[in-house]
């Protein structure tokens, strides 16, 4: 027996609907032959063209090794392209292809589905509240990490 019951741990909560989520998505991406990794890179390189693989990893939320292992699949597929930096030849840019654009916008129509769908199930003021608390949440997490000896 633990000092705190799991159904008094908000961290199992924000997990399910994280879970429920991807499941969701992943489900939605599939005819537009994407995984949710996949999707979440085109979308943040269609705003970020020329973004290196460790930028773009952080803000698809994975490690770098993971986002290299999605754009390494992603090029073999000719959906992106890496192209050494002008001056940091060890950098490489990452930008859409035509068909990235293509198989993006298609995976995006999908994926928005899924978001609209979701936000529709709240009011607009439930939902500025939900957006708010998860911010505060993943803003108090950061500074609970930061400070862990």
């Amino acid at each position: 027996m633990t000092s705190m019951p799991a159904a008094e741990r908000l961290g199992s909560y924000i997990k399910r609907a994280e879970q429920a989520l991807i499941a969701t998505k992943t489900a939605a991406l599939k005819p537009a032959g994407l995984t949710v990794a996949q999707y979440s890179a085109l979308l943040h390189l269609a705003e970020n063209p020329g973004i290196s693989a460790a930028a773009l990893a952080r803000l698809a939320g994975v490690t770098p090794p993971t986002m290299n292992t999605v754009l390494t699949n992603l090029q073999d597929r000719g959906l992106v392209d890496r192209t050494p930096h002008e001056w940091h030849k060890n950098v490489l840019e990452t930008r859409l292809t035509e068909a990235g654009r293509s198989v993006m916008a298609d995976a995006d129509t999908r994926a928005i589905a899924v978001e609209r769908t979701l936000a529709d199930r709240f009011t607009a003021a439930e939902l500025a509240a939900v957006q708010e608390l998860l911010t505060r949440s993943a803003q108090a997490l950061d500074e609970i990490r930061d400070n862990l000896p």
